[in-house]
């Protein structure tokens, strides 16, 4: 591989670049999670989310779906910020109790970093406990299928193979393996409509900064994927800014594109 850089021609390195398999992005895509789910063989789902996104009733066309596909569903709405290793150990024993064979994460980045390692030690197959698998590329083995509905727009949990745990005080520790990596991720605008104004404005810098890093990264990592990713990012969130290319939508800004 070539690319030009300062007007020079540069061998370029090799690179990996892993993402989610499957991607739905469309208003009302939630309305879909059953028959995605179901197509991949399951019908006992465990949603990980927290009480404020159950309470929102942002899980109501979700777990219509799921009805309606003849799912048994059990929702699990205990996560909360920064989850502890405690949390995601209990998480994990309901979900072998209830005989779960897919995992949904329904909200934040902490409802989908739980959700990740549920579906992986929740494998009726997973030999492994969590303080096995800290650290890069620890898990070994499958995992029960994963779908994940971020309710906010900045973590990008996912399409990521990483998982940060809280571990004894304010110590955090990462997973970070590619069974982590969910199958499907489901984009659904609407679900962003209900979320405070100040949380939209936040989330927005959190992706903004995420570009930014990934970008400027000085990491053999970086590659021309995820500088594509991270131009369109800014470009979007410039955008967002902008009251002439954007429209105002409950103090949010809508991209007119």
């Amino acid at each position: 591989y070539q690319r030009r850089v300062r007007g020079e021609e540069r061998a370029m390195a090799g690179f990996l670049f892993q993402s989610t398999r499957n991607f739905l992005c469309r208003v009302g895509a939630s309305g879909k999670i059953g028959s995605l789910i179901g197509e991949m063989g399951c019908n006992r789902v465990m949603v990980v989310t927290d009480k404020g996104i159950r309470q929102a009733g942002l899980l109501e066309h979700g777990l219509k779906s799921l009805e309606k596909a003849g799912i048994n569903v059990t929702v699990w709405d205990d996560v909360i910020a920064d989850p502890p290793a405690e949390l995601v150990n209990e998480a994990v024993h309901i979900a072998k109790c209830h005989g779960v064979d897919g995992v949904i994460g329904f909200g934040g980045g902490s409802s989908m970093d739980v959700a990740k390692l549920v579906a992986f030690l929740g494998d009726p197959d997973c030999q492994q406990e969590l303080d096995e698998i800290y650290g890069v590329s620890m898990c070994k083995g499958g995992r029960l299928p994963l779908v994940q509905v971020p309710t906010t727009a900045g973590t990008g949990s996912e399409v990521t193979h990483l998982s940060i745990i809280t571990t004894g005080g304010q110590e955090k520790k990462g997973v970070g393996s590619p069974q982590l990596l969910p199958d499907w991720a489901v984009l659904d605008g609407d679900l962003l409509l209900s979320v405070p104004s100040h949380v939209t404005a936040a989330t927005g810098i959190d992706a903004m900064v995420h570009a930014i890093e990934a970008y400027t990264s000085a990491s053999g990592k970086k590659n021309p994927f995820s500088d594509l990713l991270a131009k369109d990012c800014l470009l979007y969130t410039s955008d967002a800014a902008d009251e002439e290319d954007s429209v105002d939508l409950g103090g949010r800004r809508i991209i007119k594109k």
